[in-house]
């Protein structure tokens, strides 16, 4: 088990408070903002009271529309805060086998996998971890499934399928999992090649930070597409991407929809938010290094976007700041940027009340998802510290990264 540690690194410069810079934490929540001087920096932070609220919203769900909730652990997976969401939820879903591993040793509750493609060797080991298994194509069940049905488990069987149906909110083609070159799942016309006596789930996921209306159109489309085939099997995946913690997310419609589909098809519902469970429930806590000054002031920090932050880039988007606002909203504009080699290590621009100084803290909203699951060492870069803000306030380092970490993933 982890050895928790509080307190700051010898080398870490103290937290700055001229009127300028205490003006960024003004909008903090009071619990991190009284423990910010005591967390060392770079840092992960999760918001276990925040945590404990989007629990409560997945509660509703699951208690009113009558379906399954999963956490997918691609987007989420921090075992310092599962007991805070065992309780709430039905099990994980992994994309791998490491992820089953995780889901079975540490979250203990029913784990769902799926692959693109599993080999001999590899769903061998998850035999051992796994409950329920999906597949990708008509071949990979031709090729596994009498490993499965032999292993005498008695876990369900899914396929995904590709609806011809998406509504992904960002990234383009790059988070389009329902595209006509998707690799993931079987188009229509291979539907009729599929042993449906033998299928128990059918799974897509064709959304991406998507708002009720998306996750509704999905049920819809699903129900007037592929009702003669959800009619033949006993349950249906919508995945993730329902972003059911986010402000403005209509709770109630999802409930509706899920409700009238299952009411129709008589099948149970699954949903496998990942993201979703953890929007706005964390933190990345930064320093500002140097300031360099040119055309546009540069505020140099020791959080990276090409090492911390991979999405800023991959989507990309511009992570929100608080107590800053978008360039000439406040007095100060100035670009943030990471402490690598990398000349695109730009996490965006700002304005901020006044200009940014060496031993400022910088606080991003909403790191809790695809960030430290995603993250990177290159250039050596040290590892954010995963901290746990307790609700009595307390910061608690669960995991500090070191050199060994660096050194023992190159041979």
């Amino acid at each position: 088990m982890h050895q928790p540690r509080e307190g700051m690194r010898k080398e870490e410069t103290p937290l700055q408070h001229s009127t300028e810079s205490s003006s960024l934490y003004a909008e903090l929540p009071p619990r991190l903002a009284e423990a910010l001087p005591r967390i060392s920096t770079p840092a992960y932070v999760a918001d276990a009271a925040a945590l404990r609220k989007n629990m409560a919203v997945a509660e509703r769900i699951r208690a009113e529309a009558g379906c399954r909730i999963l956490l997918a652990t691609k987007s989420f997976a921090m075992p310092a805060v599962f007991p805070l969401m065992r309780d709430s939820l039905d099990g994980t879903t992994a994309s791998g086998l490491f992820e089953a591993r995780l889901g079975r040793e540490e979250f203990g509750k029913e784990v769902h996998v799926y692959s693109p493609a599993y080999t001999p060797g590899g769903l061998k080991a998850l035999l051992e971890v796994a409950d329920h298994f999906y597949f990708n194509s008509p071949e990979q069940i031709s090729r596994f499934l009498p490993a499965v049905k032999s292993s005498g488990k008695g876990g369900k069987i899914g396929i995904r399928i590709n609806p011809g149906y998406s509504n992904v909110t960002l990234g383009g083609d790059l988070y389009d999992p329902c595209s006509p070159q998707s690799r993931f799942g079987v188009s229509r016309t291979g539907l009729d090649r599929l042993p449906w006596d033998e299928i128990d789930i059918l799974h897509v996921h064709a959304l991406c930070e998507s708002m009720a209306d998306g996750s509704v159109s999905l049920i819809r489309h699903m129900a007037r597409e592929f009702g003669a085939y959800i009619g033949r099997v006993s349950a249906v995946n919508f995945g993730g991407g329902h972003f059911i913690n986010k402000q403005g997310y209509d709770v109630d419609a999802l409930i509706a929809a899920v409700r009238d589909f299952r009411a129709e098809f008589d099948v149970e519902v699954i949903l496998e938010p990942g993201s979703g469970l953890v929007v706005d429930a964390g933190y990345l806590v930064a320093t500002v290094l140097d300031v360099v000054h040119g055309e546009t002031d540069i505020a140099i920090l020791d959080a990276s976007a090409a090492c911390h932050m991979p999405d800023v880039l991959e989507v990309p988007y511009t992570p929100p700041v608080y107590g800053a606002a978008e360039p000439g909203v406040l007095p100060y504009d100035c670009i943030l940027g990471g402490n690598t080699c990398m000349a695109g290590d730009i996490i965006g621009e700002y304005s901020f009340p006044g200009p940014l100084r060496t031993g400022d803290r910088i606080v991003f909203g909403d790191m809790m998802q695809y960030s430290f699951v995603k993250n990177n060492a290159f250039n050596g870069t040290p590892l954010p510290d995963l901290v746990l803000l307790h609700e009595d306030g307390r910061a608690e380092v669960v995991r500090r990264f070191t050199y060994g970490d660096f050194r023992s993933r190159l041979g």
